[in-house]
């Protein structure tokens, strides 16, 4: 745009400029303190005057046309729009993001000569936001961040190498997780002198929803597995919602029935907030998901919050094996001296030396053997085990058909279970057709006149997925392919559905046609079970291949055996974890991390199950590829309602990999449901800027534009003999003036 204005001469100095107008505005006042001793003639020492100062200033600043052609730059004004799950939150019929989307237009209508950006806060750097997205879709894309952290947001742009804005203005409902509620005026005057400039605050909502929620839970040290936790549970109640005495509950959700209620209290309410502490005691080790919810009085607006899901990830003190025996053999001893040899493990034996049948002719007096506690191992004390061997047993004598439901059951909630062959084992043990079998990988043919042992000797050969599971690569490392002879085997059936065959016998075959598992696994529920159909796995340690080893196969095996059954991530396929977290009703991501494919390996399908933990619902199936040389994968969850899940992931056909993880309506965003717009005023104020509520934020002030000036040209009005002829003779005429008026 091309544009014409006066101005003064190029070679003077703004400040010049400046001080010749300072100095002639000074000369026409003194002349009007002067006039009080005129005699006559006011208005023409006045007039005169008047012209006489302005002749002497054009004098000086010699005026001049400047031609110039011209551009308005808008100043740069970032807007950082509050994306929070808080603002999905509604009262009186509106959502927080509602209000947040007004006032983000009315800003870009008042900003409209200004060169505007608004920005989404929530988890890191902010990111661009659309303005308009339309209907419900704003809700479901600027509603998803778990946190709202405007401090990482403010210092993002500080740090960032683009055009430092004019003017910040933040948009949100106070409830802020950086900086934090109680933050000092220094913490939040930092935040103004990272970018030196102001900052405005715009408040989407300004009173509290009638809302009890659980605000936080949190524990006094590690979740181990048996000993007591202890809970820390916050209450709150606001908007005017009458609480009192509120009853909280901890609850463990489970895949293998309803939840198990670990504690409960009742939290005494004043001012608007408790502390409870609870303690629970967590049996079973591994990701564990505990609900603590609360009896809501009524007039709760918010019932999403009254409960949170919380995921331990529980150790072990150390490892409870009950090890059972059936008669002494050299693999029995051998698998003992393994597992006391090991400090991790806490084992205890027993061995079978005889039946209640047999006759010992003597008293029970004289007898040092003792009977075997069968009641009390597996009514009383089966849960404090971590993992149950039965060796070679028999469970018909010695009345343990009895309790085979109670064992089946400690598998799928969570226990783990070996099965180790021999003459009295599988089949021949009167395992076919329990509940035991029910939870061992393998089929147990138990019909009348089924073979149930096959005494020839075998090499056992690799599976192709033997082979590539982790629980095996430590053997793999110490014998390679080789393994030793076995001095026969129990015949089992097909591998169960999910389960997945390591070793297989060379000859041998199952109803089915397919080769007969000799080492299969298997996930039942929550637990992990191992069938090992020979009673040989000593040769590992004592024979040729023994010796040339050093004996290390044997221990090789059973650490990763027992690792897996554990739950070891050294004897996992991968490791899961999902990527910022899960929020019901939004996408997610579950991320693999993969051990590393062997040189020459064809991508790899991958095969991933989402079940619900707390309630029944049709699981979600996800597939997906894994490349050669990949070490992660994304996989993409759909929306998920709030509640426990367990994911499941198998790679190729091998053993799968279990991932527990909670999905929640709102997080720590929904916790506490109170609005904050002080904070935003404080913020404001401390840094200089305006805070308004939503619908004043028209009313904030922009910085003016930049005017930019691509060409211009000065032409002088006249030359400046012309202005020095002027002025004297004005100058003159005033002193004139001033004589005949009296004034010297």
């Amino acid at each position: 745009m091309l544009a014409t204005h006066l101005g003064p001469s190029g070679d003077l100095a703004p400040w010049a400029v400046w001080a010749a107008v300072a100095l002639a505005l000074a000369s026409f006042a003194m002349l009007l303190v002067e006039m009080r001793q005129r005699h006559r003639g006011g208005v023409f020492i006045a007039v005169t005057g008047l012209l006489a100062v302005a002749g002497l200033l054009a004098a000086i600043l010699r005026p001049a046309r400047v031609t110039a052609r011209e551009s308005v730059v808008g100043a740069r004004v970032v807007v950082l729009a509050d994306t929070s799950r808080s603002m999905a939150l509604s009262q009186s019929g509106e959502a927080r993001w509602e209000a947040r989307d007004r006032a983000l237009e009315a800003l870009a209508r008042t900003a409209s000569n200004a060169r505007i950006s608004v920005l989404s806060f929530g988890d890191g750097p902010p990111r661009p936001l659309p303005l308009a997205l339309g209907e419900r879709a704003s809700e479901r894309l600027t509603t998803a961040a778990a946190h709202s952290d405007l401090g990482a947001a403010i210092r993002a742009i500080a740090a960032s190498p683009e055009e430092r804005p004019s003017a910040l203005v933040v948009v949100s409902d106070g409830r802020l997780d950086d900086p934090p509620e109680g933050a000092s005026d220094a913490t939040l005057r930092a935040l103004g002198e990272a970018l030196r400039i102001p900052i405005d605050t715009v408040a989407t909502t300004p009173a509290a929803p009638a809302d009890a929620s659980v605000r936080h839970v949190s524990a006094a040290g590690a979740a181990v597995a048996h000993v007591p936790l202890p809970l820390r549970v916050e209450v709150g109640c606001a908007g005017g919602l009458a609480c009192d005495d509120v009853t909280v509950t901890a609850r463990e959700l489970r895949d293998d029935g309803p939840p198990t209620v670990l504690a409960t209290g009742v939290a005494h309410v004043k001012d608007g907030k408790a502390a409870l502490d609870l303690t629970v005691t967590l049996e079973r080790a591994g990701a564990r998901i505990v609900e603590v919810g609360i009896v809501a009085p009524p007039g709760d607006a918010i019932p999403e919050n009254d409960r949170r899901l919380v995921t331990f990830h529980v150790a072990r003190e150390r490892v409870r094996v009950l090890h059972i025996a059936g008669r002494p053999t050299n693999d029995v001893r051998a698998l003992r001296q393994w597992l006391k040899s090991d400090a991790s493990v806490d084992v205890v034996a027993f061995f079978i030396l005889r039946t209640p049948t047999d006759d010992v002719h003597a008293s029970q007096n004289e007898l040092s053997l003792i009977p075997f506690p069968v009641d009390e191992l597996f009514t009383e004390h089966l849960p404090s085990f971590d993992a149950v061997v039965l060796q070679d047993f028999d469970a018909q004598p010695y009345g343990l058909e009895k309790y085979l439901t109670n064992i089946a059951r400690y598998v799928r909630g969570g226990g783990g279970l070996v099965m180790v062959g021999g003459q009295n084992s599988f089949v021949a043990g009167g395992y076919a057709g329990t509940p035991l079998a029910d939870v061992l990988p393998v089929d147990l043919d138990g019909s009348p006149g089924a073979t149930s042992a096959d005494t020839s000797g075998f090499v056992p050969e690799w599976t192709a997925e033997g082979r590539a599971a982790p629980l095996l690569s430590p053997l793999r490392d110490v014998v390679g392919d080789e393994l030793p002879e076995m001095p026969g085997t129990n015949i089992l059936g097909d591998v169960r559905a999910g389960a997945v065959a390591l070793w297989s016998h060379p000859t041998r075959t199952t109803q089915s046609g397919a080769k007969m598992p000799v080492l299969a696994v298997g996930e039942p529920g929550d637990g992990r079970t191992i069938a090992l159909g020979v009673d040989g796995a000593w040769g590992l340690e004592f024979s040729q291949l023994g010796a040339r080893t050093a004996g290390r196969g044997h221990g090789a095996l059973w650490d990763g055996l027992l690792g897996w059954l554990m739950r070891d991530p050294r004897f996992e396929p991968a490791q899961l974890d999902l990527v910022g977290g899960c929020t019901a009703g939004l996408p997610s991501t579950l991320r693999a991390h993969l051990l590393p494919a062997a040189a020459n390996t064809p991508p790899q399908a991958l095969s991933l199950e989402v079940t619900r933990i707390d309630r029944p619902q049709a699981p979600v199936r996800v597939e997906g590829t894994r490349a050669a040389d990949a070490s992660t994968v994304d996989l993409a969850l759909p929306p998920l309602p709030p509640g426990g899940y367990t994911a499941r992931l198998r790679i190729g056909g091998g053993e799968a990999t279990r991932h527990d993880f909670a999905c929640e309506a709102g997080g720590d965003e929904w916790a506490d449901s109170r609005p904050d717009p002080s904070r935003l005023a404080r913020l404001a104020s401390v840094t200089g800027g305006t805070s308004v509520a939503a619908e004043q934020a028209s009313s904030l002030r922009m910085p003016r534009p930049t005017v930019v000036s691509a060409e211009r040209r000065v032409s002088p009005v006249a030359p400046p003999w012309v202005w020095t002829l002027a002025a004297t003779i004005l100058l003159g005429v005033h002193w004139i003036a001033r004589r005949r008026s009296g004034l010297s």
